[in-house]
C-alpha cells in the first residue's frame, strides 16, 4: 500500500509539470477522454498477457494498469483512499450480492 500512496502523490505532483517533461502533465494535458482511452488500452494489454503472456508481461501489463488507473483517479480528483474505503465497506459481502445490490 505505500507503493501504491507515493506513486499517487508523485501523479498529483507531476500532474503540474510541463507536459513536455512528464507524461503525467501531457495525459492531463490531452484530458480525460486520453486518459479513459490509455486506461481502457492497458486494460486489453493486461488481458492478452494474462492469456498468452508470460508472468513477467503480466506483470508489467498490471502495473501499467494500476499506473494509469492513479492518473485516471488523480484527473478526476478521487483519492485511493476513497477506493480503499468503498474496497473495505465490500469486504465480507459476496461479489454476487454486491453486484446484485448496484442493480437494484
Amino acid at each position: 500500500m505505500e507503493t501504491l500512496t507515493r506513486l499517487e502523490q508523485v501523479i498529483a505532483e507531476r500532474k503540474a509539470a510541463s507536459p513536455d517533461a512528464s507524461y503525467v502533465a501531457k495525459l492531463n494535458a490531452a484530458g480525460i477522454e486520453k486518459i479513459a482511452q490509455k486506461l481502457g488500452e492497458e486494460a486489453v494489454e493486461t488481458v492478452i498477457a494474462a492469456l498468452s503472456g508470460s508472468r513477467e508481461e503480466v506483470v508489467g501489463e498490471a502495473a501499467d494498469l494500476i499506473f494509469h488507473l492513479l492518473v485516471l483517479l488523480q484527473a478526476r480528483r478521487i483519492t485511493l483512499g476513497e477506493v480503499m474505503a468503498e474496497l473495505d465497506r465490500r469486504e465480507g459481502t459476496s461479489g454476487i450480492e454486491e453486484k446484485a445490490s448496484r442493480s437494484e
